[in-house]
C-alpha cells in the first residue's frame, strides 16, 4: 500500500474521513487515466494546446496523491504552453505515464476500486 503514491495530503484534505478518502482515490481513477490518454494522444499528434491543457488538468491530482513525478509533468505541459516544438517531450511523457499506471493499478488494489 502507498508504494507509488502517497495519502498524506489526501488524508489531511479528507481530515481522515476514510469514507471520503475512498471517493477521492476513485475519483482519481476516473480522470486521471482519461486524462493521461488524452495527454498521450496530444503529444503523439504535435497538439500542443491539447497536451498542455490535459498536463494542466491533471496537476493537482497528481501533486495531491504525491506521485512523485510533478516537476516532470509541469515540463510536458510547458512543452505544451510554449510549443517547444524542437524538444523531444517523449522521455518525460513516458515517466509521467508510467508514475500513472502503477498508482493506478496500486489504488485499484488497495481499494478494491
Amino acid at each position: 500500500m502507498e508504494q507509488h503514491y502517497k495519502l498524506v495530503r489526501v488524508r489531511e484534505l479528507a481530515d481522515n474521513d476514510e469514507e471520503f478518502i475512498a471517493t477521492l482515490a476513485a475519483a482519481f481513477l476516473e480522470e486521471v487515466p482519461e486524462d493521461a490518454e488524452r495527454l498521450k494522444k496530444a503529444v503523439a499528434e504535435k497538439d500542443y494546446y491539447n497536451a498542455y491543457q490535459a498536463a494542466h488538468k491533471m496537476k493537482p491530482t497528481i501533486d495531491l496523491f504525491e506521485l512523485g513525478v510533478l516537476a516532470t509533468l509541469i515540463e510536458v505541459q510547458d512543452w505544451g504552453k510554449f510549443e517547444k516544438k524542437d524538444m523531444d517531450i517523449k522521455p518525460h511523457l513516458n515517466i509521467v505515464i508510467a508514475a500513472v499506471e502503477r498508482a493506478v493499478d496500486e489504488i485499484r488494489s488497495d481499494f478494491n476500486l
